[in-house]
């Protein structure tokens, strides 16, 4: 308190200068409309520069929440798709009038959830990705996996309590039964080990017309991954030697160098469908 005085003592003839500076600022302002707008004018520039970059920090500080955000609203969104619902069975609702069930509701047969990438790699033949997010968030082995842009990454092959282990399209062994969007045309996509952004599709005849930039998308001929999602665009496409065939290069829609955000996707009828396959395969046995 002794050191306040002292300071206020030594320094009372400029303080003072301040404050009745202060107060002719004051009245100026207050009794001049000129004078009134010039400091407001001021005042919001200062003031707004201020809040702009209070802001910047803040959000930078919110980015993880803001991320975390942005992934559950794609989650709602992708579980609204048309491409993953099936119609119900009006037939069977018919019989049922006391039932408030409309005819016409469209019952979803995929599940999408949204999950963080904790581990990634490109660089080895035999490539796997990491999920935070194991059996404990429902994800078990089959389920495919989509990136936040909705390109195709890959499918599960283990899952623990809290983690997923995903096998990459880059990797040796991936195959992905894919669609020509224009033509109809399916084939097998595969990985040469070569390029991390750059897959390859096989069993296309030589007939078929292919351009560049056409689109190549999921078929939906297996239980993993519903009709429709992109895996990649036409970047050429050359003739085998001694086949029938050609070989189309495509470019991956997800960049896997940058993969932060994913979504596994359920099929509920998957243990159905492949229940009466096996069924199938035993009788022809």
């Amino acid at each position: 308190m002794r050191n306040i005085f002292l300071f206020i003592r030594r320094y009372f003839n400029f303080l003072l200068f301040i404050f009745l500076q202060m107060v002719c600022v004051y009245f100026i302002v207050s009794y001049s409309k000129f004078h009134e707008a010039a400091f407001g004018k001021t005042a919001n520039q200062i003031t707004g520069k201020i809040n702009k970059r209070y802001s910047n920090i803040q959000y930078y500080f919110n980015l993880r929440k803001t991320n975390d955000s942005l992934v559950k609203a794609n989650e709602r969104l992708y579980n609204q798709l048309r491409l993953d619902r099936q119609r119900s069975d009006s037939i069977q609702l018919a019989q049922i009038d006391s039932l408030f069930t409309d005819s016409l509701v469209q019952a979803s047969s995929f599940v999408f959830r949204g999950a963080r990438v904790v581990s990634n790699a490109v660089s080895t033949p035999n490539n796997f990705i990491v999920l935070d997010g194991g059996s404990a968030k429902g994800f078990h082995k089959g389920m495919g996996v989509i990136s936040a842009e909705g390109g195709v990454v890959g499918i599960i092959t283990e899952t623990s309590t809290d983690f997923s282990v995903v096998m990459s399209l880059l990797h040796k062994d991936s195959r992905i039964s894919g669609k020509i969007f224009k033509t109809g045309e399916t084939g097998t996509v595969t990985w040469d080990g070569e390029q991390p952004n750059v897959l390859y599709m096989n069993g296309i005849a030589k007939s078929v017309k292919v351009a560049k930039g056409d689109s190549i998308i999921t078929s939906g001929f297996s239980t993993t991954f519903p009709k429709g999602l992109l895996i990649g665009r036409v970047e050429g496409a050359y003739a085998v030697p001694n086949t029938n065939f050609i070989k189309i290069k495509i470019t991956t829609h997800t960049n896997f160098y940058n993969i932060q955000h994913a979504y596994t996707i359920e099929n509920k009828n998957a243990t159905a469908v492949n229940e009466l396959l096996k069924h199938v395969q035993k009788q022809l046995q």
